[in-house]
């Protein structure tokens, strides 16, 4: 098997909120995934792995998603397991 096909690198152009932006560019920064945030364009994002990825998905649906939304989440993962 292919390493390269195992763990493909994925380069994301994000389309958020202009405030938001610059709190997930900080946030990805601090994970240590790559990104660039450039002043009046999209946040641009490179994940190298799964792992990665899904921590972007989960940074960005921490602002996107209403706290209600994201408590029900939060619960219905409690049920999971169980």
């Amino acid at each position: 098997m292919n390493s390269s096909s195992s763990n493909p690198e994925v380069e994301q152009v994000i389309e958020i909120a202009f405030a938001d932006r610059w709190q997930v560019y900080r946030r990805l920064q601090e994970l240590g995934i790559s990104c660039q945030c450039r002043t009046n364009q999209p946040l641009s994002v490179k994940a190298d792995n799964v792992v990665e990825a899904i921590q972007l998905w989960s940074v960005v649906r921490q602002l996107t998603l209403g706290r209600r939304e994201l408590a029900s989440w939060l619960e219905s993962c409690w049920q999971i397991h169980d």
